[in-house]
């Protein structure tokens, strides 16, 4: 569980790493006991265990129910996934900027807060990762200086192509915690299978928010041709949908922050 993004953050983990803070009941899992908890609980009852301690001839008699496990807490990162349509189904320049001048913001942080960002963007008849995971500003500003734009809108590979990300870095790294910013007007058409484009689309959605993925859409149309695909695609993802009124930089930013500051 979290408050804050990154270094400033603590989030409990099962793993054998991390601080100490208190301990459960054990519930049958033994593998990280908590020895000064186990003793502590294991206390009142040794009067009654007498008989135990007598037939075993040791001085302190332990019970399977006294036994408690640790919980610990380590400072984890956040990864933070922009998948951008760079079709030239919407308005590719604005989208851009907007979207560069959040990366660029977030990889400030990123220094300090362990954060990682990456950039996906899709467009023609695929998904590229134009930027991987990473934490470093100068190969981010490498990637962000020629992103290619134009052609049909291969939203399935898109998705995708996140998720893969997603997992691979989960696989890395397993205590990180993962967010998707996608950012498109819902309306794919050109599929990597059989299946028509926004329902192969919507299956790869319902398979990220299965997997508890964090996503955030943000809806490229204009107002006045809105048919509601960006939202129908963001309820499949199982995350909320802001408007295109909302995207500028800085409200990107601040949104991104929000999201990842929200307990799952």
């Amino acid at each position: 569980m979290r408050r804050q993004a990154g270094r400033r953050s603590r989030t409990r983990t099962d793993r054998k790493r991390g601080r100490y803070i208190q301990a459960r009941p054990a519930q049958g899992k033994t593998d990280d006991i908590a020895f000064d908890a186990t003793l502590r609980a294991a206390a009142p009852f040794q009067r009654a265990r007498a008989k135990q301690k007598a037939a075993s001839g040791m001085a302190y008699a332990l019970q399977r129910a006294d036994l408690q496990r640790k919980v610990r807490v380590r400072r984890t990162a956040n990864l933070i996934l922009f998948v951008v349509d760079a079709s030239w189904s919407m308005a590719v320049s604005e989208r851009m900027t907007a979207t560069k001048g959040a990366i660029m913001s977030l990889l400030t942080d990123a220094y300090q807060r362990r954060d990682r960002v990456g950039l996906i963007v899709f467009q023609k008849d695929r998904a590229l990762l134009v930027l991987p995971p990473t934490n470093s500003v100068v190969l981010a500003k490498q990637a962000l200086t020629t992103i290619p734009v134009g052609g049909k809108t291969p939203l399935s590979a898109g998705l995708l192509l996140a998720y893969e990300t997603v997992k691979r870095e989960q696989n890395l790294h397993p205590d990180v915690i993962p967010l998707i910013i996608l950012l498109t007007d819902g309306a794919g058409n050109v599929s990597i299978g059989t299946e028509p484009p926004q329902e192969e689309a919507h299956r790869i959605a319902s398979l990220i928010k299965h997997e508890s993925i964090k996503t955030v859409t943000i809806n490229m149309e204009h107002a006045a041709f809105d048919q509601g695909l960006a939202s129908k695609l963001a309820e499949q993802l199982g995350g909320p949908c802001y408007s295109l009124a909302q995207l500028k930089a800085e409200t990107l930013l601040e949104t991104v922050r929000k999201e990842m500051e929200t307990a799952r």
